[in-house]
Order: C-alpha cells, then sequence, then structure tokens
C-alpha cells in the first residue's frame, strides 16, 4: 500500500469506527428503552440489556459506566419520539373549563398512547435515579401550575389544587378507563368534577 492510498483510507477506517460505536450505542439505548417499557426499570438489569443488543456486558458498561449515564440516554431518546404535552400551549385557553378540558384530552391521549412506559416508570420511581424522578414530578407541577393559573384568585385554594392535581394524575386516568371509560370520557368526567366540585 503506498502511501497516497493509505492516506486515503485511514479517514474511512476512522468513519467506520464511529459509525460501528455509534451504532453500538445506539442499540444499548434502544434494548433499555423496550426493557424499561416491558419489565420495567427495576427490573431492568446491564446484563439483560446486553443480551437484547447482542453486545458483552462489558460494553454496555464501556458506553454507560452506571445507570445515571444509562438513564440519561434512555430518557432523552425516549422523549425526542414521545414528548409530553407542553402546558404552555394551553394559555391560549383563557377559561378554566376549556384550559382544564383541553389540558386533560391531551394528557389523557398521551396516557393512552403510552401507558406500559409511564406506568412502569411511576411503579418504580422510587428506584429511578433522581434526575428521572424529577423531571416527572416538575413536569406534572409545571401542568399543575398552569391550570391553577387562569382561576380567579380567590378560588386558588387547597381544593383546586388538590382537586387539579388529582385530575392530572397518571394513575387517575388508569383508573377511570380501567372501569369502561374511554379517554375522552375520562377528560370529561374530571374536568366536569373539578369544576363542579370547585364551585359548589
Amino acid at each position: 500500500m503506498n502511501w497516497m492510498t493509505e492516506q486515503t483510507t485511514r479517514p474511512y477506517r476512522m468513519r467506520k469506527r464511529l459509525q460501528d460505536v455509534e451504532e453500538t450505542r445506539q442499540r444499548i439505548v434502544d434494548a433499555a428503552v423496550s426493557l424499561h417499557g416491558s419489565v420495567g426499570p427495576a427490573k431492568t438489569t446491564f446484563s439483560a440489556i446486553a443480551d437484547l443488543a447482542g453486545v458483552q456486558r462489558s460494553t454496555v458498561y464501556r458506553h454507560f459506566p452506571d445507570d445515571d449515564a444509562l438513564f440519561s440516554a434512555c430518557t432523552s431518546h425516549w422523549l425526542a419520539s414521545h414528548p409530553w404535552p407542553s402546558p404552555d400551549e394551553w394559555r391560549s385557553e383563557t377559561e378554566p373549563a376549556a384550559r382544564l378540558g383541553r389540558a386533560l384530552l391531551e394528557l389523557y391521549s398521551y396516557y393512552a398512547a403510552n401507558e406500559a412506559m409511564i406506568s412502569n416508570s411511576f411503579r418504580d420511581i422510587d428506584v429511578l435515579p433522581a434526575f428521572v424522578a424529577a423531571d416527572l414530578r416538575s413536569r406534572l407541577n409545571a401542568m399543575h401550575d398552569m391550570l391553577i393559573a387562569v382561576w380567579p384568585a380567590e378560588a386558588r385554594g387547597r381544593v383546586l389544587s388538590a382537586a387539579l392535581r388529582h385530575a392530572i394524575g397518571f394513575r387517575t386516568w388508569q383508573s377511570l378507563t380501567s372501569y369502561g371509560l374511554s379517554t375522552d370520557q375520562a377528560a370529561q368526567l374530571m374536568s366536569a368534577m373539578v369544576i363542579r366540585g370547585v364551585s359548589a
């Protein structure tokens, strides 16, 4: 091999090596996300991830030395294709009932589309890395704050706050739909209950 050929092939080999590393990393992330959605984070081991990804356990640790690194990659990857409803988009609804109705329909539809992953995440929340659990709580807090902000100041007490937190809860949606309600019906029922309960 002459020097010109070597100069040409060396960058190709480096690009190929980097591509292989990225593909391996992505297989690991995909395997972890799949296991989080099926058996849940608490039962997802590095060995199970390695088996599903078709790599050695040491390879998983080489890419992700600890749970925090792995969860960070998995969370970012999953949320990129499954973004939560954005509370900021509810600002256009300036009436409490309209904002609440829209929010619950969007949120409950999101729960319905991603039930397995969300159910496992909340079930195992005590064993998740702190930043993952904090992110879940932060999202629900932001939704609560956006919903309560549109109500008159005199209505923003403990009753309304508790009712809203209950209404946006994943287990609230899960309970209602387990009794045969559709997502739309569950959203309408909880919206009506909050409005009626606060105005009573």
